[in-house]
């Protein structure tokens, strides 16, 4: 049966900065929620000494709940062999990260969509920078899952493997057992495409998802699309809500994944509004999993 964790994407900014929000903190507020496992990110600035690796999940430990996986967002997509290079390297340094965390998975991405390289020359440099991490993820018992995702917070373009005929191939091209989808509906959404067309092509190796729900508040997805490039994190107007009140079918997405015997985790992507979104967020998921898998 799947389990439900939470990611805190409406305190990231605080989370990240030397002078911000305590990672204690959100843990703390956290348990409100009444979930599972909470996930975490590798840049947060209680994680950039490793001594603070057992420590943090001693703390979440102590709550009754667990660290399942570890956000990241490498950009392997540089043309630059040398800088490429570093972000695998900051990849292998977030799986021996997540392996301390007591974490299960670790998010892969593919990098930015860059003007300045064809598509298989991204997929060549993606693909390779996969495989080199894999073999740092098989040491350490990790397993690696790549989101369709739609654009980090820190970054200017948006994924290279958004659209969905680029992430089916790319998903195709690495066959490991320590390799997996992160299936987020609200990111196909944002590409002007049907989640559960996507879902279809890659249900079967889908191993985790990240929940979200989102909304237009103006304008339309063709307006996203032209919107979406040249400055850093999300266009104002695609907005996070309320799971459950957004643009997705999380009946449908559920049966397809039940269907496939799908029980991984399921960590919330929401809170842009507070925590009382993420609790009312996090009710819906775990109504919505006792209905779909029978408890």
């Amino acid at each position: 049966m799947p389990q439900i964790a939470a990611f805190p994407k409406g305190w990231i900014k605080e989370l990240v900065k030397p002078d911000g929000m305590s990672i204690y903190e959100w843990i703390d507020i956290s348990q409100e929620m009444g979930i599972q496992g909470l996930e975490m990110y590798n840049n947060f600035a209680d994680f950039k000494d490793p001594k603070n690796w057992a420590k943090v999940r001693a703390y979440v430990e102590a709550t009754g709940m667990v660290i399942p996986m570890l956000c990241c967002s490498p950009d392997f997509t540089i043309p630059d062999p040398e800088l490429r290079k570093a972000q695998v390297d900051h990849e292998i340094h977030s799986i021996r990260m997540s392996a301390e965390l007591g974490a299960k998975y670790c998010r892969v991405l593919s990098g930015q969509r860059r003007k300045d390289i064809t598509r298989e020359e991204g997929m060549g440099y993606v693909v390779d920078s996969i495989e080199k991490c894999l073999i740092e993820a098989e040491k350490n018992d990790i397993i690696l899952v790549i989101e369709n995702h739609y654009k980090d917070d820190f970054w200017t373009e948006p994924e290279f493997a958004q659209m969905m005929d680029v992430f089916v191939e790319l998903v195709g091209r690495i066959d490991s057992p320590r390799f997996g989808v992160q299936f987020d509906p609200s990111n196909a959404i944002a590409a002007g495409e049907e989640p559960l067309e996507l879902l279809e092509k890659v249900k079967h190796r889908v191993l985790t998802m990240g929940a979200s729900d989102r909304y237009l508040a103006s304008g339309t997805i063709a307006d996203l699309r032209s919107a979406e490039g040249g400055s850093a994190g999300y266009v104002s107007f695609f907005k996070h809500g309320v799971i459950g009140k957004g643009l997705n079918d999380y009946d449908a997405i559920f049966k397809t994944l039940k269907g496939v015997g799908f029980d991984g985790w399921i960590s919330i992507e929401d809170g842009v509004d507070g925590m009382g979104q993420m609790i009312e967020s996090a009710d819906f998921l775990k109504a919505k999993v006792r209905e779909h898998w029978g408890k």
